[in-house]
């Protein structure tokens, strides 16, 4: 019989992390890929993100909660690349 964890490891650090990488996808997406095909390159680094974010909960360690993390994962990296796109909506909108 195994042990029980007394003191599980948080995982909000795993959550913030992936966010914060979708937001560097974001800027890098931003800066290297033009205006036409962002949307679609948008996309492909939320499915970045979705795939990041299995990775980080599965080295975590604990099958509680999972599925959870996980989509607290994904939908916080949907919202920071959605803020991301409106900001590149505006600027192209703006003239400059």
């Amino acid at each position: 019989m195994a042990a029980p964890v007394l003191a599980p490891r948080r995982a909000t650090g795993g959550i913030v992390a992936v966010w914060v990488v979708a937001a560097v996808i974001g800027i890098v997406i931003g800066l290297f890929v033009p205006a036409d095909w962002r949307a679609a390159w948008l996309v492909v680094g939320l499915g970045g993100s979705l795939a990041l974010a299995c990775a980080v909960q599965l080295a975590y360690g604990r099958s509680q909660g999972y599925i959870q993390r996980v989509a607290i994962s994904v939908l916080g990296a949907f919202v920071v690349l959605g803020v991301i796109s409106l900001g590149f909506g505006l600027a192209s909108i703006v003239p400059g």
